[in-house]
């Protein structure tokens, strides 16, 4: 039985994730994100709605427990936990559609200027990052903010 099967994904990506996938492959950033899974040693496997997971990551940065280039989603556990994290799947799924709608490796920037900005607002990257927010923050495992009902 595959990952694919375990995780009861029968069918296909549709129509908007597989242009995802195609924006992702031509901007270059599914393309780093294979090539940062092959040097860490990473077990590749398709996953659910044109996503690929490099599970088993082991670099020291960055220090999330997966995280996403592209439509990559390197992950420090097995596929079968990611697959077992359907929330978690979601939220770097989101991120896959942010580096798409971003054209590609203009998300990185924009991203570490929301993670910086987060920081100074609330002591964490994600809290007040807005690409963590549209994500999920309970999702991600990040804190919602302060006051604030859980996102």
């Amino acid at each position: 039985m595959t990952l694919r099967q375990r995780a009861g994904i029968q069918h296909g990506p549709t129509t908007a994730q597989r242009l995802r996938r195609a924006a992702n492959l031509l901007n270059g950033s599914t393309l780093a994100g294979l090539a940062v899974a092959l040097a860490a040693r990473t077990r590749m496997s398709r996953g659910p709605r044109g996503i690929v997971i490099a599970a088993g990551y082991r670099w020291r940065l960055p220090a999330a427990r997966a995280f996403t280039l592209g439509n990559v989603v390197l992950y420090r556990g097995s596929a079968a936990d990611l697959l077992s994290r359907p929330a978690l799947l979601g939220h770097e799924e989101r991120h896959c559609s942010q580096y798409a709608w971003c054209l590609g490796f203009p998300f990185l920037p924009l991203y570490l200027a929301a993670a910086g900005w987060s920081v100074l607002r609330t002591g964490n990257p994600g809290t007040a990052n807005i690409f963590e927010r549209r994500a999920g923050l309970a999702a991600g495992g990040y804190p919602a903010p302060a006051g604030s009902a859980v996102q």
